[in-house]
């Protein structure tokens, strides 16, 4: 009888335990998205905003005076790939400057996302 209510309290305890590691990655990946988007905005801002516009709607007179993509268009951001704005500012285009030693792979893949969000 002891035994048995050992295995019982071993189960529960295991269930439990399962149940609260299942949730916390979950968790976890909410915090980082929302903490990694925040760093995105941010690197936005400081790296590529000044041409693009806060909004990414190219309106600034460096904008103007350096033809920037308006990256907020709904047609370029269909017909454009993640591998190509991922490429432009990895490696520069036109007047834009390349940002391969300015920034890691992943500061890059998050400008990526960052450019998506601004989609109108």
């Amino acid at each position: 009888m002891k035994q048995l209510a050992q295995l019982g309290a071993l189960c529960v305890a295991v269930v439990l335990s399962f149940c609260i590691w299942s949730h916390l990655p979950r968790t976890f990946a909410a915090q980082t998205n929302s903490t990694d988007a925040q760093a995105a905005a941010t690197l936005y801002e400081k790296k590529c905003a000044t041409c693009h516009g806060k909004d990414g709607q190219a309106k600034t007179f460096k904008a103007k005076f350096n033809h920037a993509r308006n990256l907020s268009d709904a047609a370029w951001q269909t017909e454009v790939s993640d591998e190509r704005i991922f490429n432009s500012i990895t490696a520069g285009r036109g007047k834009m400057p390349a940002f391969d030693k300015k920034l890691t792979k992943e500061q890059i893949e998050s400008l990526v996302a960052h450019v998506r969000s601004l989609k109108k």
